[in-house]
Formats: C-alpha cells, sequence, structure tokens
C-alpha cells in the first residue's frame, strides 16, 4: 500500500459513495417523501425492519400514525403495501433492493404489477453500493423489475435528483420500482439546472469524441469523467437515462444520430445482462444502428466480491480512473 494512499477500515464496505469533500444532501429521499406527504394525506410509508437504513425513518418521525413497521417480511410487507393501494392509500415502500426485488418477486409480479396498483417500491443499496457481498448487493435488480410488465423502473443519479423523483411518482398512477441512494447523498445535477422529466432521458453535457449513455450514480462518475478526460483533449457528452423502463428511445436515437461518428458508452451501475446497457443494445439494433462503434461499462455476470467500496469499484471497472482508462483505450 502506498504510504499516502487512505488506509481503508470495514466501514469502508458500508461508505457513502460521494467523493471527498462533494457537496452532499442527507436523506433526501426521507424528507421529499414528508413534503409530498404533508400536501397527500393518502401516502402511507412502510419498510421491512429499515427504516433507519432507508432514510423512512424521516417520514416515520413526522407521520408516525401513517408509518408501517412490518418486521423481516418482505413478501407481506410487498403484498400489505397491495391490499394498501387497494383501498386508495399511495403506499411509499422501503427495503433493500436485494430483499425488495429477489425475495418478494412474485407478489410485485402478481400481487402489485398484474393489477396496477399504485405502489411505489424504493430500493435501497443497489448494484455495487455496499460491500458486503453477493447477499447485499442488488446487481440484478434492474433486470428483474424491467421483466415485469406496467413496472415503472428508474435509476436517479443524486440526491438533487431523488428530491425531484419524490414528488413526481407520487402523483404518477401505477407501480414504480425506484433504485435509493441513501445517507449523506452526493449533490451533482444542480449544477446543469436539471429537472427530472419522467420517463425522459436528457443531455446534460456535449461532446464530440465520447457519448456516456448512463444512468443512476454512473451519470455522477462519467460527468467526473467527461471534466478528467478534457484535461486530455478528449470531448466527453453526458446523456442521462433516469427511466430505464419505459425507454426514452426517441431521445436516444436523437442524440446518438446527431453524430454518429463518436465512441458510445452506456454506463450502469448493475449487470451488463438486463439493465440500460441491453435495453440500448436491442434499441440500436431494432433501428439498423448496430454498426456504430459501442461499449459498455457495467459490472460483470458474476458474484462479486466483499470488501471496501472503493476497491470494490476499482476491481469492477466502475472507479473514475477505471473509467477514464477505459475511455482512453477505446479510442486508440
Amino acid at each position: 500500500m502506498s504510504a499516502t494512499k487512505k488506509k481503508l477500515t470495514t466501514s469502508a464496505m458500508i461508505a457513502s459513495i460521494a467523493s471527498e469533500g462533494q457537496e452532499t444532501i442527507s436523506a433526501p429521499f426521507g424528507h421529499a417523501l414528508v413534503e409530498v406527504a404533508k400536501k397527500n394525506a393518502n401516502i402511507v410509508g412502510l419498510t421491512a425492519d429499515l427504516a433507519k437504513y432507508t432514510d423512512l425513518h424521516i417520514f416515520r418521525d413526522e407521520f408516525p400514525q401513517r408509518f408501517y413497521q412490518m418486521g423481516m417480511a418482505e413478501q407481506l410487507l410487498l403484498a400489505s403495501a397491495g391490499g394498501m393501494a387497494k383501498t386508495g392509500l399511495v403506499p411509499f415502500v422501503t427495503s433493500y433492493a436485494v430483499f425488495a426485488t429477489r425475495r418478494a418477486f412474485d407478489f410485485i409480479h402478481q400481487v402489485i404489477a398484474e393489477e396496477h396498483l399504485n405502489v411505489k417500491i424504493c430500493a435501497a443499496l443497489p448494484g455495487l453500493t455496499t460491500g458486503y457481498g453477493p447477499s447485499h448487493q442488488a446487481c440484478e435488480d434492474l433486470a428483474l423489475m424491467r421483466a415485469i410488465p406496467n413496472m415503472m423502473v428508474i435509476d436517479p443519479c443524486d440526491a438533487v435528483e431523488i428530491e425531484q423523483i419524490v414528488p413526481v411518482i407520487a402523483e404518477y398512477q401505477g407501480p414504480v420500482y425506484m433504485r435509493l441512494l441513501r445517507g449523506r447523498v452526493p449533490k451533482v445535477l444542480d449544477k446543469y439546472n436539471y429537472q427530472f422529466k419522467l420517463g425522459k432521458a436528457q443531455l446534460i453535457k456535449t461532446g464530440k469524441d465520447v457519448l456516456f449513455v448512463s444512468t443512476g450514480l454512473m451519470t455522477m462518475r462519467v460527468l467526473e469523467a467527461a471534466e478528467a478526460l478534457e484535461k486530455e483533449q478528449i470531448d466527453v457528452g453526458v446523456l442521462h437515462v433516469p427511466t430505464i423502463k419505459p425507454l426514452d428511445t426517441e431521445t436516444i436515437l436523437k442524440e446518438i444520430g446527431s453524430q454518429p461518428n463518436r465512441l458510445i458508452v452506456s454506463a450502469e451501475n448493475h449487470t451488463i445482462i438486463g439493465g440500460l446497457s441491453e435495453a440500448l443494445s436491442l434499441t440500436l439494433m431494432n433501428n439498423g444502428l448496430g454498426q456504430i462503434n459501442y461499449k459498455q461499462i457495467t459490472l460483470p455476470d458474476a458474484f462479486l466480491d466483499a470488501g471496501a467500496l472503493p476497491t470494490l469499484h476499482e476491481r469492477y471497472g466502475i472507479s473514475l480512473d477505471r473509467i477514464c482508462t477505459q475511455i482512453k483505450q477505446w479510442l486508440k
């Protein structure tokens, strides 16, 4: 280990995804939900013994009579949320993404999605945002939720977008799966005058050499990469795709087609199977663009290691340094 390299402790397994010195907002989901619930008395909050770790404790403390602690019983949690939605309530359900999607998949599929019930599933620790190994790393959650008919699937970039998404999905009639960044969440998109639009991709930054098509926290990373690569005279654009399903193919094809000779790179905190990268590949093939220079930065189709998050992000290619190195190699 380098003498100048900061020694990592076990706390780095659950460390914030914020870079050192980066501006953050504490519990953006919890505070945003409280503000929406003040205006909509039908909103209720449910969790499976994880209020503190999904920021739902903010809602619990403000509206204790509208909060339901269901214990470690995720199938019951989702089934109950479906029943509440049938009465006209708007349940916001939180858990870890692995438990919400893998453990309760059939209940989401049959109880909620098939009947198009108005349940909002907000799932923490998506992808590689924890170092506690495959039991807690939800690297395939987008694939599972995209496969369910009627399900809206959203992967926010930062605290700013989470605050904007909550009131929008509260108004949307139908089931939603949203990946949830919790705790001290980086604040990034405010610098770009960004405003979330349900179902829409948005060009954050223009660039003539590379276009990243990214989602979730990887939009934060590729914006950082764009800044670093510009110092080496590499002009990088970023198209942020927060809504994975339905996919805004019109905007994606428009932006890719505007400069067809660029390197196109999808970037996501998810396995290469079933997420944004696979959806983008299919979109390109179906629209006669299968010959463009298209690459992917994703997590591998594998059970990932446990360890400190900075180490794992470097190992699996989603750190800032690995992204920049990979882009330069592809451009050679």
